[in-house]
Order: structure tokens, then sequence, then C-alpha cells
């Protein structure tokens, strides 16, 4: 009987891991078809190049004709294999299959299909909103289109003093002032600052709305190693108090971690990969005030 129960547990795990994984495909595929949609559809023929490593693959892919989805894989690469040890061996799998993906639509499925070829702030508005859909669909499951996000967290690890928002930021605004040589008027600046302002504001709203700010809320029996490891990959603090379940009277500790927005996909993939059984809360708060937010006011 002790034999069968085990074997059920082990069936019913299985089943769960598979129920995960499909669940991730889709998101995948949904997530990949709009991002490809934003790249391919609406930026690649309107002569602006939105941030990130995607925008960096428009701009080659315009001066050499190299297909944008195999320069993306290109790219990630080498910044894949400098991060492995800051974002962890999970949220890398994930990137992976999500990158491998979004590249064969852009490489081979939308080519099949007819560009945007309308006003380009129309085609910057749209590609925003596209990009910006897809990956939030990417960070609902824990992973990412990679390039920035991992590129961003490798220089947090070796300049704590830096904000991820600021690293991002300034390497996104590179890529975007590279489009004014590249297709040869500043309008190529502004239509990509459009684009990549309107996808923020998507990202933010599809997953968070739009509060300044997420307070995660942790219940684990694995308290001291889900705070090293949101440490060491996201460099926030936690704030962690005693409980125990109502109950079964099991002794439990409660983690409090102010993140940023952006940054609550990779909290949730820190608590995941330390804790599969904890339970993880999102809650937006609307002001947070005190080191690495907003500064209070004398």
């Amino acid at each position: 009987m002790e034999m069968d129960g085990k074997k059920l547990l082990s069936e019913l795990r299985k089943r769960t891991d598979w129920k995960v994984l499909l669940t991730d495909l889709v998101y995948d595929l949904a997530g990949s078809i709009l991002y490809a949609a934003g790249i391919y559809t609406f930026a690649g023929n309107a002569g602006f190049a939105p941030g990130g490593i995607s925008g960096l693959a428009l701009l080659l892919n315009h001066l050499s004709g190299f297909p944008v989805g195999t320069l993306t894989l290109f790219f990630n690469i080498p910044l894949v294999i400098i991060s492995y040890r800051t974002v962890g061996r999970q949220l890398l799998l994930k990137s992976a299959r999500t990158m491998v993906i979004s590249s064969l639509f852009l490489d081979i499925v939308f080519p099949l299909t007819p560009m945007y070829d309308g006003n380009r702030m129309m085609a910057a508005v749209y590609s925003g909103i596209f990009l910006g859909a897809g990956m939030a669909l990417f960070y609902v499951r824990g992973s990412s289109s990679g390039g920035i996000d991992f590129l961003a967290l490798t220089i947090k690890k070796k300049k704590p003093h830096l904000s991820i928002g600021v690293i991002t930021l300034l390497i996104d605004l590179i890529v975007i002032f590279l489009g004014w040589p590249v297709f040869g008027d500043v309008d190529a600046v502004l239509y990509g600052v459009a684009s990549t302002g309107v996808s923020t504001i998507v990202i933010d709203k599809i997953m968070y709305g739009m509060g300044a700010g997420t307070l995660a809320v942790i219940i684990t029996g694995k308290g001291k190693e889900i705070a090293a490891n949101i440490s060491d990959k996201v460099k926030r603090g936690t704030t962690s108090l005693p409980a125990s379940g109502g109950y079964t009277g099991t002794k439990k500790d409660v983690l409090l971690c102010a993140c940023s927005k952006a940054e609550a996909y990779l909290v949730r993939s820190a608590v995941e990969e330390t804790d599969g059984e904890a339970f993880l809360m999102f809650t937006e708060t609307s002001e947070v005030f005190g080191e690495g937010f907003k500064i209070r006011d004398k």
C-alpha cells in the first residue's frame, strides 16, 4: 500500500511537470508571435530600432541583410555565458527556449507575412504595444527574451550601487541612438524612444498595473535560503517575520521584499528555485520610499 502511494505521488508530480511545461510553451508561442509582430511587422520596415538586443539586430539587419532572429540569438549567446552565475540555471533554460522559439517566428514564419508600410509613428506605437505584450507573457512565466535583462543583472553584480532600471535605460538609449547614423535621420531616434516607451507601459499595465512598485510576500520554511537567493540575484533586501500555520502549527518564515515591477519576475524565479512549495504573493504599492527607491522629502 505504501509503495502504491509513492507511485501515485510520483505520477501526480510528473503530470504537474508536464502541465507546467505545456503552459510555459503556450505562453512562449503566444509571446513569440506578439514579439515577432512588434519587431518584424511594424519596426522592420519603418526605419527605426527599439532598444535592446532585438533593436541592435534590426540595425545590423538593415546594414547586412542577415535575419533578425539569427542575429538576436547570436548576440544572446555570449550574454547567456557571462550571466550564468548571476541569473541562475532555471531562468537561463526557460529564456533559451523562449529565444529559440521567438527567433524561429522572426526568421521563418513572419517573413511569409506582409510588413506594415504606413505611418512611422503608428508603426512605433504598435511595435511598442506588440513588443510589450510579448515580453509581458514571457515574464509572467518566469522567462525572458534575454539580452539586456541578462547584461543589466551582470553589470549590477559588478557595480551594486547602480540601478537595474538605469543600466537598462542607458543600454537601450545607446542602441536607439545608433539608429540615427544607420537609418540616416534623427527621427529614427524619436520613433525608437516612442516604441520603447510604449512597450514599457504595456509591460507594466499587463503585469502589475501602473503602480510604482511591488511588494512580494513569501511564506516558506526556507526563509534564510530564499533571502540569500533574492539578495544574490536581484540585489534586494528582505524582512523576515516568524509565523506558524493556523491549522498545523508548522513554523514558517514570512519574507517581505519591496522591488520594482521589472524585478518581480526575478524575485519569483529566486523563490521558486529555492523552494517550489513556497507561498508567493505580489501586491502593488503606489509609492515606495527608502534605499533603492524614492528619497523622502526633508
